[in-house]
């Protein structure tokens, strides 16, 4: 062991700072005179709400209300067999979303479709419902219930 490699047992204690003479100088970290260096400067309510629900980081990110995992019916055609039920455990052995997932899945049209899908447990756009039926599968729908 070398004494650039000592570490010590407890850290020094730092000075606290009181007032104007603490390492802050005359003007406390305010400035120099204006309405926010006097003492009780205060912003106006509505303007401090606007400031309050403005995001703090950096860039503007867009998240949205409501989020789901999107799944179009061309995916579930080429994944599945006919007859075959697709819901979010079936979707979960498939590797298609994630085990630990919560959100909701939708089953989106773009696509065709010639296999007979049981689709249980799942949103289903209205012209992915018109293809799956026409395929001779069926549709229940019960987004709430988790498996």
């Amino acid at each position: 062991m070398q004494i650039h490699e000592l570490i010590p047992k407890r850290k020094n204690k730092k000075k606290k700072r009181i007032a104007r003479g603490g390492k802050r100088g005359t003007y406390s970290g305010k400035g120099m005179k204006g309405q926010k260096s006097r003492a009780g400067a205060k912003m106006q309510p509505m303007i401090r709400e606007l400031i309050k629900r403005y995001p703090k980081l950096r860039g503007y990110k867009f998240s949205p209300l409501y989020r789901v995992h999107v799944i179009n019916i061309s995916f579930l055609d080429k994944m599945f067999e006919s007859g075959d039920k697709v819901n979010k455990r079936a979707l979960r052995e498939k590797k298609l979303i994630k085990k630990s997932s919560k959100l909701p899945v939708k089953i989106l049209g773009n696509g065709e479709t010639q296999k007979a899908l049981h689709v249980e447990g799942c949103i289903v756009s209205s012209s992915a419902k018109d293809k799956i039926k026409k395929a001779g599968g069926s549709v229940t729908e019960n987004p709430k219930k988790e498996e």
